[in-house]
């Protein structure tokens, strides 16, 4: 495919939307560029004055396409993966199966549009590890409902290939973040999803944006 890529995301150590299609866009194994905006700015220019140049939503993550003497911008992280899923059926982003793919889709969507307590109270600090807060019980339902989704999955899919529904698809690219929140905060998980944590934090992808969180916060931008 002849389209060139530019992914526009957040600073890496916060951004967990940004890690989504990340994670996504690497899977397909097609070259991009890429275009880190500092979060959290109000000095000129400002983070949102960064983002508009990018984002009609006023929001990271973008994908930019370039295609044919053409350009189209996909925000939000699940339309990015879907749109590339989609231009790339050969990196096979969701299940071959249909019913596990149907679950996938369960997973990815409930993971982008839930969670709320979760996400305010152990928020992405990839680079870091801190001491969980005391948490709320609405967070410790929503981690208890997570772990409950990855063993569930796990006890079905794993031996296919390690990851939530077998190889590796959207919905990882979804609770990779998640991945990272519970071992910055040290959520004790069960073992299936202790190995499945490791599996997330082994990817090539996850180690990359690792070291370039770890160089965010170092040079005290995160």
């Amino acid at each position: 495919m002849s389209a060139q890529y530019t992914l526009v995301v957040g600073t890496k150590n916060w951004s967990s939307w940004s890690l989504r299609p990340y994670l996504a866009l690497r899977a397909t194994g097609a070259p991009f560029e890429e275009v880190v905006i500092q979060l959290r700015r109000s000095e000129s220019p400002s983070t949102k004055e960064q983002i508009q140049k990018y984002s009609p939503a006023g929001r990271v993550p973008v994908l930019k396409i370039e295609e044919n003497g053409s350009a189209t911008s996909v925000w939000d992280s699940l339309a990015i993966c879907e749109t590339l899923a989609e231009r790339h059926p050969e990196a096979k982003l969701w299940p071959a199966d249909a019913h596990a793919r149907a679950l996938a889709r369960s997973y990815a969507a409930e993971m982008h549009s839930g969670f709320p307590d979760l996400r305010e109270q152990l928020s992405m600090d990839f680079a870091r590890k801190t001491p969980a807060p005391q948490l709320r019980e609405a967070t410790q339902e929503q981690v208890a409902r997570v772990l409950e989704s990855w063993e569930g999955a796990l006890a079905k899919y794993e031996t296919g290939g390690g990851f939530l529904f077998g190889t590796f698809s959207v919905a990882d690219c979804m609770y990779g973040p998640v991945v990272s929140r519970f071992l910055t905060y040290g959520i004790k998980m069960p073992a299936a999803s202790q190995r499945y944590a490791e599996r997330i934090m082994a990817l090539p992808a996850m180690k990359d944006w690792g070291a370039a969180a770890k160089a965010e916060v170092e040079s005290g931008i995160a």
